[in-house]
């Protein structure tokens, strides 16, 4: 299995995972700021200054880039060879796979002047990528709900998730990291 077991280690592996596609992109100096944040009706949104993942039209797939990533193992920016030479995480599977894991999840892109959005619910595609607004800077922002139906009881630990993120940024020179949980009523800036 890919996050590892399907327990509480496998349910905080969902956030990891979104968490260092975001990393990445800081490792790639395209990003400087990551907020995490557990939301009061259970789900978590993943949000980043990046680049905003692509959207245009793969050229394999012959759907959007974002949906190729969010749907396809080994999709990721990590196997076209050129965009990032050094990342974390699944390499190229981990949004693939939270996306196939959550009940639900929704990516807002904002990247060249416009905002994108796409939907899934465990995993399948809602519809298009759709164009939805202008968009005043980029980056990208994932939130989901981990399914039940996989995981049962769906409780976050802020002090597991908040401990990993703190050792990612402290690797990561310049990246300001928030995890803020909305439930408890607490947040930290690492």
């Amino acid at each position: 299995m890919y996050i590892g077991s399907t327990d509480q280690r496998g349910l905080h592996h969902l956030v990891y995972e979104i968490a260092y596609n975001s990393i990445d992109e800081a490792m790639a100096g395209c990003c400087t700021k990551i907020q995490v944040t557990i939301q009061e009706d259970g789900s978590v949104r993943v949000e980043d200054n990046g680049r905003g993942i692509p959207v245009d039209i793969h050229p394999t797939t012959k759907v959007s880039a974002l949906q190729t990533v969010m749907t396809t193992l080994h999709a990721g920016a990590k196997f076209g060879g050129k965009i990032y030479q050094v990342s974390g995480g699944l390499h190229g599977v981990g949004a693939s796979v939270v996306n196939a894991l959550s009940a639900s999840l929704k990516v807002n892109v904002k990247r060249d002047g416009r905002l994108y959005q796409q939907e899934y619910r465990q995993g399948i595609p809602q519809g298009e990528v759709a164009d939805v607004d202008e968009a005043d800077d980029n980056g990208t922002t994932i939130t989901f709900v981990a399914d039940t139906e996989i995981f049962g009881k769906i409780e976050y630990s802020f002090n597991t998730l908040s401990q990993h993120l703190r050792e990612m940024a402290y690797l990561n020179q310049g990246l300001e990291m928030h995890i803020t949980d909305e439930v408890k009523s607490i947040s930290v800036v690492i």
